[in-house]
């Protein structure tokens, strides 16, 4: 049993190392210069350097494509959170005619590539008059994630005892009084572990973005990396130091929240 475990820690720990390699030789990069990098084959500078995140930061135009990145991010989340609350509240407390298969076709929607709906959405937001406006982004972002979300929340409402939602009905509270005072409190952190898995893959976006957007003003920070790796003469630091620019928040965004994912997560399996 003791071997056992040992073994078990063993492999844990060598694929923790592989994982996060690739993560540490990106920070070296981002604090070498672009002859260090290419001559590879160390992982810690020799002669580090700031002068590499700085000229990075000026060229990738970090402030602008930060605050669209921003917006984009925001308001999928925010979208997000409001429809599909409102949804997965249904699926999980309302009685009402074609619940379950109406819940079931929302599941099954996991099982379809996302990529297979990119021509259809870009002709679609052509037709709208959306395409190439951060509108465009948004509205594609929070209808992906309906799948996922709908049924880890209602999952996290349904582990919530039915009972309290009968007191808040007797003592004479409407149902989106119930919702707003009794589920949304209870399932804050199935709430926030939504939030995180919604703006992690919509900070990241590239492919939509790349497709629909190509006015330069509303470029994403992903889009702004594409810039500089598509140059005649790519700068390998100044790729790696962007790319640690771009991930950094998002690192910061999970520790911050990490106590209210995994409960979240336990919840939601729970229910």
């Amino acid at each position: 049993m003791r071997a056992g475990r040992i073994a078990g820690y063993a492999v844990l720990t060598a694929y923790a190392v592989i994982s996060v390699y690739p993560f540490l030789w990106m920070v070296s990069g981002a604090v070498k210069t672009r002859e260090e990098v290419l001559a590879g084959g160390h992982l810690i500078p020799r002669l580090p350097t700031w002068e590499t995140l700085i000229t990075t930061w000026n060229q990738l135009h970090f402030v602008e494509y930060f605050r669209n990145s921003l917006v984009v991010t925001g308001l999928t989340v925010l979208g997000v959170l409001v429809v599909y609350s409102l949804a997965s509240y249904a699926f999980a407390v309302l009685d009402f005619p074609g619940r379950r298969a109406l819940f079931w076709f929302f599941v099954s929607l996991l099982f379809v590539p996302g990529i297979t709906m990119l021509l259809p959405v870009v002709i679609l937001e052509k037709n709208l008059g959306i395409l190439g406006s951060h509108l465009g982004l948004v509205l594609p972002f929070v209808n992906g994630t309906a799948p996922l979300t709908v049924l880890l929340l209602t999952g996290a409402y349904r582990s919530i005892p039915k009972e309290l939602r009968e007191a808040a009905r007797a003592d004479g509270a409407r149902e989106a009084r119930v919702f707003w005072s009794v589920y949304l409190p209870l399932a804050r952190p199935a709430h926030i572990t939504i939030a995180v898995l919604t703006a992690v893959p919509t900070w990241n976006e590239y492919v939509l973005t790349r497709v629909s957007i190509n006015d330069p003003s509303l470029y994403t920070l992903p889009l702004g990396l594409q810039s500089l790796i598509s140059s005649q003469v790519p700068r390998y630091n100044e790729v790696m130091a962007a790319s640690l620019i771009i991930v950094l928040p998002v690192i910061a965004l999970f520790l911050f929240l990490q106590r209210y994912f995994v409960n979240g997560l336990l919840g939601a399996i729970k229910g």
